[in-house]
């Protein structure tokens, strides 16, 4: 039991019984490090089952498990009659995970790197760590309404589709995919397009769609317009890009188009980035009026618009209005979308539409930065989208949105009436509060920590003409809607007694 190698096992081995990793698997990758570590060396013999497992307080079979683990993977050799020795594999450079982070504490890797280069200063993380049990976010759907046992099914019989193999086997692929083919025909159907594959690239997301855009379209210098409250994230592209931001006055019809044709003169522009169903964060929807107004301004200045339509499934009433780039006639509108919002991320995609000749280059851009793709999505998406499935999907969590936002408005009439106002938005899952009175909404984010909710600064709008929040409500059951806005009152009291 005192034997050299049995105090070092003692000291080396650490097993979490709360760890989701079976026990044998911890102490098997254990052992796995000290060896590539030099800790064991080739030649050494291991303890008996029965020490062993007298050693770390372990089950004998369980000691059984991990030797044969060891020996599997080709680090060890069970002589029967005499024991376990420690082999070296031939690659000693194999990449091993210890649970264990006792043996890398010997060794520390390096903080920083041994030769200059060039970080970035506007792909700042967004993203706040809390362990709040109640937030708020800027307007994420409910992962939890997502059909988890139908996509089960789904997803197995997408893996063992023989034409899936194929696919990934083929040096060549045809020039559009199924999936492009169905996405094509369900956009011609909800968004009044009248495209084709060509037309069209898919993403991961809409920030890669928006990333590939922002490479293709802007040089260092080129001006980008905004809006005055604009998406922290679409700014973050264009900065990355070394575009220059100028902002443009909104209000209740959207972006003030008439400000732009008496501040800016011809070639000067080189896009404009909006949200016209829904502008982000203050929910307004572009007019009737603007959107004409724009689109031919556009066209005479020369730029490009790009409309980032995120939340066009989510219209609660009435018809969505449909989208500047449905009726481009100038090939001046590059639409981003985003389908399967209702589903988990993995399951969602991004996608582009633009002139064929845009496209085409994009998807160069595509191939370098995802060249693999997602065929068990693609082949997903397709079969739901011609069965029918996504439509029954967005109907169905529509309704439950939908009478979310009510519930939402109903809670703010009973704690807020006196200290906001807000208009409520015809779909989207977020709406645009405004406190009547100017507080600090840093303070107000502290005392509600306090109580236990979570507001990230993403959400949060103050400057001198402005003291808002873009409250997202799309992952809160109505209980917890309610528990949220009472925990926000509560907060907003103590902050504005002070």
């Amino acid at each position: 039991m005192n034997s050299p190698v049995n105090t070092l096992l003692k000291q080396l081995i650490f097993l979490e019984k709360s760890n989701s990793t079976a026990i044998y698997i911890q102490a098997a990758q254990q052992i796995i490090n000290a060896i590539q570590r030099g800790y064991l060396t080739e030649g050494t013999w291991l303890p008996g089952t029965r020490t062993f497992s007298e050693l770390i307080n372990i089950n004998r079979n369980t000691v059984v498990a991990i030797y044969d683990e060891l020996a599997s993977q080709g680090w060890v050799d069970i002589i029967p009659n005499k024991g376990t020795c420690v082999l070296v594999p031939e690659q000693k450079t194999a990449s091993i995970k210890a649970t264990s982070q006792r043996i890398d504490q010997v060794h520390d890797y390096s903080k920083t790197t041994g030769f200059p280069f060039q970080p970035s200063f506007n792909l700042a993380p967004t993203r706040e760590q809390n362990r709040k049990k109640y937030s708020i976010n800027d307007g994420q759907p409910d992962l939890r309404l997502h059909p988890t046992h139908q996509f089960s099914k789904w997803y197995s019989a997408s893996m063992k589709r023989k034409s899936l193999i194929s696919k990934w086997n083929q040096t060549t692929l045809p020039s559009y995919s199924s999936f492009e083919v169905q996405l094509c025909n369900y956009l011609n159907a909800t968004r009044g397009f009248h495209i084709k594959s060509h037309n069209l690239m898919s993403t991961r997301s809409i920030e890669m769609s928006l990333y590939i855009v922002s490479q293709l379209l802007l040089k260092p210098k080129d001006i980008v317009l905004v809006g005055d409250l604009s998406n922290y994230a679409a700014n973050m592209i264009f900065q990355q890009s070394g575009a220059i931001i100028k902002t443009i006055p909104t209000d209740n019809n959207g972006i003030d188009v008439d400000y732009i044709r008496t501040h800016f003169t011809k070639h000067t522009i080189r896009c404009i980035y909006v949200c016209a169903n829904r502008h982000y964060p203050t929910t307004c929807t572009l007019s009737v009026e603007r959107r004409l107004q724009l689109m031919q301004l556009a066209k005479d200045y020369q730029f490009a618009i790009i409309e980032d339509d995120f939340d066009y499934d989510f219209q609660f009433d009435g018809s969505a209005m449909l989208p500047m780039a449905s009726s481009d006639a100038n090939g001046v509108i590059i639409y981003l979308g985003k389908l399967g919002q209702s589903l988990f991320p993995s399951f969602q995609t991004g996608f582009v539409i633009a002139p064929e000749n845009l496209i085409s280059e994009a998807k160069n851009y595509l191939k370098l930065l995802d060249s693999q793709g997602d065929l068990i999505q693609e082949q997903m998406l397709s079969e739901l989208i011609f069965e029918g499935e996504i439509h029954r999907l967005i109907k169905k969590n529509i309704i439950i949105y939908k009478q979310r936002r009510d519930f939402l408005c109903d809670c703010l009439t009973k704690n807020f009436k006196e200290h906001l106002y807000w208009e409520k938005p015809s779909g989207g899952l977020a709406l645009w509060l405004c406190f009547k009175s100017n507080i600090s909404l840093v303070k107000l984010a502290e005392q509600a920590q306090k109580n236990d909710l979570f507001l990230p600064k993403i959400i949060l709008y103050q400057n001198k003409n402005t003291c808002s929040i873009r409250f997202g409500y799309g992952d809160l059951n109505e209980e917890e809607i309610e528990i949220v806005v009472k925990k926000l009152r509560a907060a907003y009291d103590l902050v504005s007694i002070n």
